[in-house]
């Protein structure tokens, strides 16, 4: 990538993202709100250029490729070392998480409970205790991007050489999709829609329903596996029915990741052979019964997508996979 349009990238998102006057101090729930919003951002900054190095002569991509995670790596630790200032400059300290209270108020924030002086309750509710659950979860997500955003590059590089060489003989490559909660039903939307050669038969909203109803009809199939994945206090079958269909409702209703569980779910209800290639794990096949006889190496009508574990930090990511000439 030319030194002009990398100093336009690092205008861009310096722009967007270092210069934000404001009239007003922010509050908390603004701040941890606009790190998210920069996160996002320089995520999207980063297709944006990978896609714009993937022009040229493969010497240039190669050439350019390094210049982009070069770029993105600074640009990552910059943001990384303002947020952990920010944070710091409204009292609280991230070092060594040495600081439990101030997280704690942190995770309250995001959750929406109230961080001032209250009386005692004997025991807080099942919804107080889910969205402190959720809002802890995000406030960890949003610490391990921060803390690890400088070595996820190189991690991620790793990652992404040995997905090559494992879809260089397929001749796939990667169709990047975007990060944004919704990232495994996206990718099988956009398969399906090249499968049609026009428009996907279901969004990716639908197919969200279609996995929580499939769930809910099929509970013997995957409560075991739910299990295993979440901790449930109370082992009544009682407890064990509420907290499942919890999960559905969230599936059907929220941006909650998916990962193999609705994968499992959405290759019955789709009726479709899927493969799923990574450069940090072994390939993993879904729904062998509806492999097409004529579908070769995982081609044909099966649906191709690939699973990224150091994509942007975020923990889990899915990508669609496309003929390498036809992206």
């Amino acid at each position: 990538m030319e030194a002009t349009q990398i100093n336009a990238d690092e205008s861009e998102v310096n722009n967007n993202v270092e210069s934000s006057p404001q009239k007003e101090p922010e509050t908390r729930d603004e701040m941890l709100s606009r790190h998210r919003k920069e996160i996002a951002l320089l995520q999207n900054k980063e297709i944006g250029m990978k896609k714009a190095a993937a022009k040229g002569s493969k010497a240039e991509q190669k050439a350019k490729k390094k210049q982009v995670e070069e770029e993105i790596s600074r640009l990552s630790n910059e943001l990384k070392e303002k947020h952990a200032q920010e944070i710091a400059s409204i009292g609280y300290s991230s070092a060594n998480g040495k600081d439990d209270s101030g997280m704690e108020n942190i995770v309250k924030a995001i959750a929406g409970v109230s961080v001032t002086s209250q009386v005692p309750q004997a025991k807080p509710s099942k919804s107080v205790k889910r969205r402190e659950k959720r809002a802890q979860e995000e406030a960890a997500r949003e610490r391990r991007i921060l803390e690890e955003k400088s070595n996820i590059v190189s991690d991620g590089t790793i990652e992404n050489q040995l997905l090559e060489k494992k879809l260089g003989p397929l001749g796939l490559t990667v169709s990047e999709i975007k990060p944004d909660g919704h990232c495994m039903y996206r990718a099988v939307e956009h398969q399906l829609a090249l499968a049609s050669g026009g428009t996907s038969p279901y969004t990716f909203q639908e197919m969200r329903e279609m996995v929580a109803a499939y769930m809910r009809k099929h509970v013997s199939d995957f409560l075991p596996f739910f299990l295993l994945e979440n901790e449930v206090e109370d082992e009544s079958e009682s407890t064990i029915a509420e907290k499942f269909e919890t999960y559905c409702k969230e599936v059907e209703s929220t941006a909650v990741w998916g990962g193999q569980l609705e994968l499992g779910a959405l290759t019955h209800c789709l009726k479709k052979h899927i493969m799923i290639y990574s450069g940090s794990f072994p390939d993993v096949e879904m729904g062998r019964e509806y492999k097409s006889k004529d579908s070769i190496s995982g081609s044909g009508s099966s649906i191709l997508l690939s699973y990224h574990r150091h994509a942007f930090g975020l923990g889990e990511h899915y990508n669609s996979l496309v003929p390498s000439l036809a992206r």
